[in-house]
């Protein structure tokens, strides 16, 4: 199979083939056909990593024997329906991706995930090849618990990058900005309403729009809420600043409705040449350069985040995938995890664009970078990204509340609401959450 071939050319993992994978596993107790014959079903927040996994389903099918029922569905669906069916014990799937960025607090609270600890330690229901020191250390604190409990394998730590584009950069003599204060500047000249270019898109929708103003707080070294998670940091003169420079950025230079714009809508003008600068998950690089779909893929640039007045760091949001505590097939599900972060299929996340890894090997594998359709400058902006990675949202139970009543606010903002009154009202407003959660 051509695909096959072509993904073990592309990683020094073995997962991807299975004549070699079980060979290795008749040396041991491991089998991959051990659970042959049973299916198992997995449910997915849609993203560029679920489409991958997707394309090699019947790989790993071949390799296991194992039928997968696979559900992919936007993640303003996907978190709820997960949350409803784990805490219900009875939940329609095996395998679940989970948001650890917005739901680790949820899923250790409920206890909803299988500890994976005991399964690792299973020579005869793990792979020799899995590597468990070769996942990053954000990437495993992030899936594991206070108790120590392992909830999931890291899938993806999504990184915020800039994309630009470099045509109309050259167009009006702009230089790619390295700094907060010239990516604005570089906004404002690169705007052109006459022609229908906006200098600038970014989300601008209620709760999606978190993210962004958190990348710009950031470079203020200011996170939203203090390390021990009890104190709210969103009506410091910080987040103040923060909150002006992006209610600015938006409303000056984005296109008309950027109010209720998620990140698909502003994918979807980038790519029709209609934005000089997106500043996003680099998980949404690869239609960007696919020429089917986008006018810009000759022209697409990609850069680190812009340094901030005290600091600079990419927003990072680490997701990953796991074994629900009700499930049917708690062994074949277990085999799907260990495939989907397999070393092979990490480089093909990398390889294609779909996201960036947690695994180390995955970036000293030069196969990568000399079969991907990526330039260099993608792969440097990924390493880079990587170093300054710092997380952009609380780690608290509360996260999508806090996500939808600050961005009301952000939102309020980009009608000409004032940022400081609207960010401390929120504050007030989520006060008593806060406590309720660290209450309870």
């Amino acid at each position: 199979m051509i695909r096959r071939r072509h993904l073990l050319q592309t990683t020094a993992g073995l997962l991807a083939a299975p004549a070699i994978v079980e060979s290795v596993g008749a040396q041991s107790a491991f089998d991959w056909k051990q659970f042959k014959g049973t299916k198992i079903e997995a449910n997915f927040g849609k993203s560029p990593r679920p489409d991958v996994l997707q394309a090699h389903q019947k790989e790993f099918e071949e390799l296991t024997g194992i039928k997968v029922g696979f559900e992919q569905i936007p993640e303003q669906q996907q978190r709820p329906k997960v949350a409803l069916e784990l805490a219900s014990g009875r939940p329609s799937f095996d395998v679940v991706n989970v948001s650890m960025h917005v739901q680790k607090k949820l899923v250790e609270k409920g206890n909803w995930l299988e500890d994976l600890r005991p399964l690792v330690a299973d020579p005869k229901l793990t792979s020799p090849d899995i590597d468990m020191a070769d996942f990053s250390a954000p990437g495993m604190a992030a899936n594991t618990a206070a108790d120590g409990r392992l909830m999931a394998l890291p899938l993806n730590q999504d990184l915020f990058i800039l994309f630009y584009n470099k045509a109309l950069f050259a167009e009006k003599g702009v230089s790619v900005p390295t700094t907060m204060d010239e990516m604005m500047a570089a906004a404002l000249k690169l705007t052109d309403k006459a022609k229908g270019i906006s200098g600038f898109v970014g989300r601008g929708l209620k709760n999606a729009n978190l993210p962004l103003y958190t990348t710009f707080l950031l470079g203020y070294d200011q996170e939203t809420i203090t390390a021990d998670g009890k104190t709210l940091l969103m009506d410091t003169p910080a987040a103040v600043a923060a909150g002006e420079y992006y209610a600015k950025l938006l409303r000056e230079t984005g296109p008309a409705g950027v109010v209720g714009f998620n990140w698909s809508e502003c994918q979807t003008t980038f790519a029709q040449a209609r934005a000089a600068m997106w500043l996003d998950g680099v998980g949404f690089s690869a239609p960007l350069i696919d020429k089917t779909k986008s006018r810009v893929a000759d022209t697409v640039g990609f850069a680190v985040v812009p340094r901030g007045p005290k600091a600079q760091h990419s927003a990072t949001f680490i997701e990953g995938v796991g074994v629900a505590r009700g499930a049917k097939n708690k062994g074949g599900a277990w085999l799907y995890v260990q495939w989907a972060t397999s070393k092979a299929m990490c480089a093909e996340y990398l390889r294609t664009g779909s996201g960036t890894p947690p695994r180390a090997s995955t970036y000293a594998n030069p196969e990568v970078m000399k079969n991907s359709v990526f330039p260099k400058e993608w792969f440097d902006t990924v390493q880079t990204s990587l170093k300054i990675a710092r997380s952009g949202l609380p780690v608290i139970v509360g996260v999508t509340e806090f996500r939808d009543v600050f961005g009301v606010a952000l939102t309020n903002t980009l009608g000409g609401a004032d940022v400081k009154s609207e960010l401390a009202k929120a504050t007030e407003i989520f006060k008593p959450v806060l406590a309720k959660e660290l209450a309870s």
